[in-house]
């Protein structure tokens, strides 16, 4: 005879009066009233073996609430803003903070206004996937409207609200007890220090975000102007002065034929051999110094929204079809050598000799391929002395190389780029010490976005993060999708901390370095890729195509990091509540239990049922 189950008896529970659910006293449909707890003879507080059920919906706290986390993300470049825009959207209780050193968003096209800065990418591929310009006025943008192109986005999608500039962070602690990040935070207008903390930290804080003036005897004591090619000066004026340039990477290659226009002489150090290349991916006929205006015909045929798709699509995928180049070896990289080498030598027919010191010994894409317009050709002209010599050190008057030579000058332009180690600028510290000691002798992570026992801090452009093909933007925002896929299983399933297990990010490093080996990256160049070690470990890329990389974080493998959860159980199901959710506890003539049902004609079996948010 089965024993008699006792009647349940209901008990009051006080409802959040701020709570953001609206508190309908309607019952639900077992008759009991929303945000009551359940309580019967044999099942009291709903526990078995020492568990108790939650009482909340799958969907909220037990206040009724949408679970909250707060977020910081620190830097308003490209990929910060970014961020802001996405992960709002994808991300539904977030409470986003963007910490930002600047006065305003763009990263470094709000930063360097020195003279000739562009893109060397195409416009109409370095933008947004999701909000194009179709007016872009040149081929390959200037600086500055590649900056207004963002902050236009920014202003667009109202991310200023979430913006704190000025802002500079001097550390960030782990707090293991509250399981939160405390940052240490500087005003920079006005000096003053505070803390603030978040359950999570999303590092957006670029590649090349701290530069340095290089380190050579004597540099302090040069009187004339001195400065980096980052920390442009817009009040000097160069016109009729003597003027060095050291260094010969990106901006080198661009300050220097701008320069040499207007000069009475200017002396060129570049120890670097480099490859020059007419264009990345064999878009056109790739740059030119001059600005290759869109004529007013193109401009039109850009507004109709079909054709633009049509070229965007077709220029885009070029810079998808590049890949087989970084292999070594390959029939594709023996034709860049031999291209690039024929066209450096008749650019520089002129001086034939400075080929000798600038045609490398590795192959192509070793280093980043710099297209470089005007930069061989002002190399041969009679006002520029190409110098390969060492600096031994710096006079008051100039600049002294090893060959004891004394070279004066009234300014020197330092191309020198910046940090290649990819370390932030300011110090993580976690439980397992700093961020800065496990990162050497090399970077490491987990598929480029997170390093074990660092909990609930990710990056975006991390080490290893992006493909060398592809697009920059269209990586950027897969990997703000991905973490917004993470980010969404935290507040959902109310996971307390996060971090990739150690064998998983073991497994992929050694995966990575196997697949390097047989690339030209680990041939002896020096580049930002392996910290400026000839033959050291890669992580400035994604082992892979963008293509494979967009696949991958496509399915997270959940089953690589390690979980703790907010309930005091520990139960990893604690979330799963009361067994109901929210639209069901309070009943709405706008609670949508049927979402899934469309037209027949508008149901895309490939994601039926998929969808985070129809649900």
């Amino acid at each position: 005879m089965s024993q008699e189950v006792p009647l349940l008896h209901i008990l009051p529970k006080t409802v959040n009066e701020n709570s953001a659910v609206v508190s309908d006293l309607s019952t639900r449909p077992d008759g009991l009233i929303p945000g009551t707890a359940i309580q019967s003879d044999l099942d009291i507080g709903a526990k078995h073996g020492g568990f108790a059920l939650e009482e909340h919906s799958i969907d909220a706290t037990p206040d009724l609430k949408v679970l909250q986390i707060q977020v910081a993300a620190i830097g308003a470049g490209i990929s910060g803003i970014v961020a802001s825009v996405l992960l709002p959207i994808k991300v539904p209780g977030i409470q986003l903070t963007v910490i930002e050193k600047n006065s305003d968003v763009g990263g470094t096209w709000f930063e360097n206004v020195y003279p000739g800065i562009r893109c060397d990418i195409p416009a109409h591929v370095y933008q947004s996937t999701f909000e194009p310009n179709t007016q872009w006025s040149e081929e390959y943008a200037q600086g500055r409207e590649i900056r207004d192109y963002w902050q236009r986005i920014a202003r667009k999608y109202d991310i200023y609200k979430y913006l704190r500039t000025n802002t500079k962070v001097l550390e960030a602690g782990w707090k293991e007890m509250a399981a939160q990040w405390t940052l240490s935070l500087e005003n920079t207008k006005t000096g003053s220090k505070y803390e603030d903390s978040f359950d999570v930290v999303v590092t957006a804080i670029g590649r090349f975000n701290d530069w340095k003036l290089p380190d050579y005897p004597g540099i302090k004591t040069f009187a004339g102007h001195l400065r980096h090619a980052s920390n442009w000066d817009p009040t000097f004026n160069p016109e009729g002065k003597t003027v060095a340039v050291i260094g010969n990477g990106a901006s080198g290659l661009q300050v220097v034929p701008n320069l040499q226009k207007i000069v009475k002489r200017l002396d060129h150090y570049a120890r670097s051999p480099t490859w020059i290349a007419g264009s990345f991916a064999g878009e056109g006929e790739g740059r030119k110094l001059e600005p290759n205006y869109f004529s007013e015909e193109q401009l039109r045929t850009f507004g109709d929204p079909f054709e633009y798709l049509k070229y965007r699509r077709r220029l885009e995928a070029k810079f998808f079809r590049r890949f087989e180049t970084v292999f070594r070896g390959s029939d594709a990289n023996k034709n860049l050598t031999r291209q690039f080498s024929t066209a450096m030598a008749d650019r520089l027919k002129r001086k034939p000799e400075i080929l000798d010191y600038i045609l490398p010994s590795f192959s192509p894409n070793c280093r980043r391929l710099t297209p470089g317009p005007g930069y061989l050709e002002a190399l041969t002209e009679d006002n520029v002395n190409f110098i390969p010599t060492p600096i031994s050190e710096f006079t008051k008057d100039g600049i002294v190389t090893a060959d004891k030579i004394e070279r004066k000058v009234e300014a020197v332009i330092c191309c020198t780029g910046a940090n290649i180690d990819m370390l932030p600028p300011f110090p993580i510290k976690s439980q397992a010490g700093t961020l800065q000691d496990t990162w050497k002798p090399d970077p490491y992570t987990y598929i480029g976005i997170a390093t074990p026992n660092f909990p609930n801090l990710l990056f975006i452009q991390g080490p290893n993060g992006t493909g060398v093909s592809g697009t920059v933007p269209n990586q950027i925002e897969t990997q703000v999708t991905y973490i917004a896929q993470l980010l969404r299983k935290v507040k959902q399933q109310s996971i307390k901390t996060f971090s990739p297990l150690k064998e998983a990010a073991d497994d992929f490093v050694e995966y990575s370095d196997a697949f390097f080996a047989r690339t030209v990256w680990t041939d002896q160049c020096k580049s930002w890729a392996n910290s400026g070690k000839p033959g050291g470990r890669i992580h400035g890329h994604w082992p892979g195509s963008a293509s494979q990389l967009n696949i991958v974080r496509r399915s997270p493998r959940w089953e690589d990091w390690e979980w703790t959860y907010r309930s005091e159980t520990g139960n990893r199901f604690a979330y799963f509540g009361n067994g109901w959710t929210t639209k069901e506890e309070i009943p709405s003539e706008d609670s949508d239990l049927v979402q899934y049902l469309q037209q027949p004609h508008a149901v895309d079996l490939r994601i039926y049922h998929e969808e985070w948010f129809s649900v």
